[in-house]
């Protein structure tokens, strides 16, 4: 049984200029190598015990697989997207302002990310897996870890249904196909991940996000799209160890009013039907903050973790370890302090500048240390 808080953050951290030229090409690979030694030097540096890779080795969560699987190809995209969202159809003035000055919604630095969403991914032809990208990105993340202290390592991948979504399709017969197709194809990642003695996380955002995305779509209806693609996402999972599985919902990245998002009460069910042994979802973000409190009546199942945000990529404030504190004893409180890790609401890369994200990230661990403190010296 653990004695403490143990850290950890959801994955995506700011990119260093030289990684992210090796990464896009311009620089040899030796750069990204460096670059991930560095940060995991850093993450132990703050105080993050389950450490990964910053996601150096992918563009953005969603568009990587265009890197990593056979069948689909980036298209250019014709022009913005029109606005169509929940969050969107009631804030309209914002987002028309946003849309003009881009580092509202995210940070800018990063070119990868950039680039990657200035196109679409289209399903052109049998969907198949390319291992070298995820080879070298476990080649690295070992060399990093040679001599270092953590108590453990992860490395994320994105769920078939984040995939899945805006992905266009000119090649299976449906839908349902494609969805299948990718969660094959996925599978090798994941095991691959496994396989190399790290812990798999699987993000998927677009479970919860969706629903403001397609105003059209009825409660219902958006819980039986879900489920088929928890389903999908399970049968990827099938024979891998559930405790070394970790799932992560968020509501999308962005840094807009969520007015509109989809309460967790709708969807914990899908969540915990996942079959992961630890939970990462946003708890820190104002907009569902107060979310704690489902876990007065909500079970955790026996021998599962849950991992609540409480330091956030939405604000440039930097939480007080007294507020982090309070956050993770809220949590270990409902659920049991065993059964909490603190992280943090979502990848702090292409969301916040990096000076302020590693602030942040030093403030998650002093506020373990201090709950730590209330959950079991003064027990």
């Amino acid at each position: 049984m653990s004695d403490r808080i143990l850290t950890t953050h959801v994955g995506a951290l700011q990119r260093p200029p030289a990684a992210e030229a090796a990464l896009l090409g311009e620089a040899p690979e030796g750069e990204l190598t460096a670059a991930v030694a560095e940060v995991v030097r850093r993450q132990v540096e703050v105080g993050i015990d389950v450490v990964n890779d910053g996601e150096f080795g992918k563009s953005i969560w969603q568009w990587y697989v265009t890197e990593r699987l056979d069948g689909i190809e980036r298209k250019e995209r014709e022009g913005l997207a029109p606005l169509r969202g929940r969050d969107h159809l009631e804030f309209p003035d914002f987002y028309a302002y946003a849309l003009e000055t881009p580092d509202v919604l995210f940070h800018g630095s990063d070119r990868a990310f950039w680039q990657a969403i200035a196109t679409v991914p289209v399903c052109v032809g049998p969907i198949s897996y390319k291992p070298g990208p995820v080879e070298r990105d476990i080649a690295n993340l070992k060399a990093a870890l040679d001599g270092v202290d953590v108590a453990g390592a992860f490395m994320p991948a994105v769920a078939p249904a984040s995939a899945e979504v805006d992905m266009g399709n000119e090649h299976y017969a449906t839908q349902e196909e494609l969805l299948w197709a990718l969660a094959k194809a996925l599978r090798e990642e994941y095991r691959a991940i496994i396989d190399a003695g790290f812990q798999l996380q699987v993000d998927d955002a677009w479970i919860p996000a969706l629903w403001d995305h397609d105003p059209s779509l009825d409660l219902e209806t958006y819980r039986a799209y879900c489920h088929t693609r928890v389903e999908a996402l399970n049968h990827a999972l099938e024979g891998l160890p559930e405790e070394r599985v970790r799932y992560h919902l968020c509501w999308g990245s962005w840094h807009g009013p969520h007015a509109t998002d989809i309460p967790l009460a709708e969807i914990v069910d899908l969540m915990l039907a996942v079959n992961a042994g630890t939970y990462l979802v946003e708890s820190a973000n104002v907009r569902h903050e107060h979310e704690y409190h489902l876990w007065e009546t909500v079970r955790l199942a026996d021998g599962k973790k849950l991992a609540p945000g409480v330091v956030t990529h939405s604000t440039n404030l930097i939480e007080h370890p007294e507020l982090v504190a309070e956050r993770i004893v809220r949590f270990a409180e409902r659920v049991g302090p065993e059964n909490v890790i603190a992280s943090t609401d979502c990848g702090m890369g292409s969301r916040i500048h990096p000076e302020l994200g590693w602030a942040k990230l030093a403030a998650l661990a002093e506020g373990a240390r201090l709950a730590t403190e209330r959950l079991w010296v003064h027990a």
